[in-house]
């Protein structure tokens, strides 16, 4: 596997990606993974990796680069998480689809990179991100999921839900059943929505567990779950961009 850290310019600064894919075979469809509130860090790096070696082109941006080139929530004392939720609140859905248009330059200056067949990923935080990306540049973007992400049906112009009919990629949303973020009317909502538009995709309710199981390294994590999530993940992408 090949492995860098790249600084992308966007007109509002530098922002730190970690990139990866394969050593022989490409060029690779590319993958934007948007990292979660606590950061970008080894955990996402590991998951970006695992992506990456079943044959795609992973990019995963410090979202955050606005204000800091790295945060990484301290997951035994959430000392920092007050300058956490800070950075949250710093940026939104139409930041990150500007990020994504450099992203998507950087994707297509690379040999490595197929930057006509794109997909997304965002957990929580960034589940709208990666459902607005989509939206945003439909003739790239072939495939779009959202793990438990939030704020997925809200009263702004920039909801995610308003971007369904204009999103020409495959749509995949996981939700948990127990989850203080997005409460079981919002699943509703979301599915009503998707249902109603002219986007292809689904909304998938996984039982019993809690926001955050996908990640291995918290107290919430269902290895059943998250497997699942993943056969899920890797089928959308191979479907839309193979």
């Amino acid at each position: 596997m090949i492995e860098e850290h790249t600084k992308i310019q966007t007109e509002e600064g530098h922002m730190e990606t970690f990139i990866t894919f394969p050593e022989e075979g490409g060029p690779f469809p590319t993958i934007f993974f948007f990292m979660d509130a606590p950061g970008k860090r080894e955990e996402l790096h590991d998951m970006a990796r695992r992506i990456a070696a079943t044959g795609y082109y992973v990019m995963l941006p410090n979202l955050y680069y606005r204000t800091t080139e790295h945060f990484e929530l301290d997951f035994e004392t959430f000392s920092n998480s007050d300058e956490m939720f800070e950075l949250m609140s710093s940026i939104g859905n139409r930041m990150i689809v500007r990020d994504a248009l450099t992203m998507i330059e950087l994707a297509e200056s690379d040999p490595n990179a197929d930057s006509q067949n794109i997909g997304c990923i965002g957990y929580c935080m960034s589940g709208p991100f990666a459902l607005s990306v989509a939206a945003a540049y439909p003739e790239a973007v072939k495939a779009a999921a959202s793990i438990y992400g939030v704020r997925l049906v809200v009263d702004s112009s920039d909801s995610p839900h308003l971007g369904f009919n204009q999103t020409n990629g495959e749509i995949y949303i996981a939700c948990a059943e127990f989850d203080d973020y997005v409460p079981p009317e919002m699943v509703t909502q979301v599915s009503e929505e998707l249902n109603n538009s002219s986007a292809n995709g689904r909304v998938e309710l996984y039982e019993g567990v809690h926001h955050g199981f996908a990640f291995p390294g918290r107290g919430e994590y269902n290895k059943e779950a998250a497997e699942r999530h993943w056969e899920r993940v890797h089928a959308l992408f191979d479907r839309n961009l193979k």
